[in-house]
């Protein structure tokens, strides 16, 4: 997980309902995909349709310091070699606030290398990238993932905040001493 965007004042992401409906990504031969545990996204559609809508998806400036490395020692020395470091990675939020890097591991792994501090990104929010989850099973488990992951939230926060309309009285026992 990249870092947080949620901080105690900022609106809490809303819960997902669940579609019955709801049509796995078709996966087309060649297309790109991001397997994530049991959340596979077709990366190849989920940019083309970034692509059609950029002006939605403004592109920014990533630390490539806070991108966790998990495993760039397993990718291909010739293809980290070859990413194009001015090509945008794309950060999705996989849980509410928190974003994964799904498309761009090469281009981290060459920044890395390369002692690059930042690279040009892009960060996609539930529930945008759900739509491109290949399987059913994968979209009812993230569902339910996230609403969990949600209401994690909703009780942290109610353990920090403080109680709402209460009254302190620190003087009752001296009020109670003076009867």
């Amino acid at each position: 997980m990249l870092f947080s965007s949620i901080t105690d004042k900022s609106p809490l992401p809303a819960k997902l309902r669940l579609d019955k409906g709801f049509q796995p990504c078709p996966a087309e031969a060649g297309d790109e995909h991001y397997p994530n545990g049991i959340f596979e996204f077709n990366i190849t559609r989920l940019l083309a349709f970034i692509d059609a809508r950029a002006d939605r998806f403004p592109i920014g400036s990533i630390a490539v310091a806070d991108i966790p490395d998990y495993g760039s020692s397993q990718l291909n020395d010739e293809t980290v070699r070859a990413a194009d470091l001015s090509r945008p990675v794309l950060l999705a939020e996989i849980s509410p606030g928190l974003y994964n890097l799904i498309d761009g591991h090469h281009r981290i792994a060459r920044a890395r290398r390369e002692g690059v501090a930042s690279v040009p990104g892009r960060k996609i929010a539930c529930p945008v990238h759900v739509a491109f989850l290949t399987s059913t099973l994968a979209y009812e488990s993230y569902v339910e993932y996230w609403n969990s992951k949600l209401k994690a939230l909703q009780r942290e926060r109610a353990r920090r905040a403080p109680a709402a309309n209460s009254t302190v009285h620190h003087d009752i026992p001296s009020r109670i001493a003076q009867r």
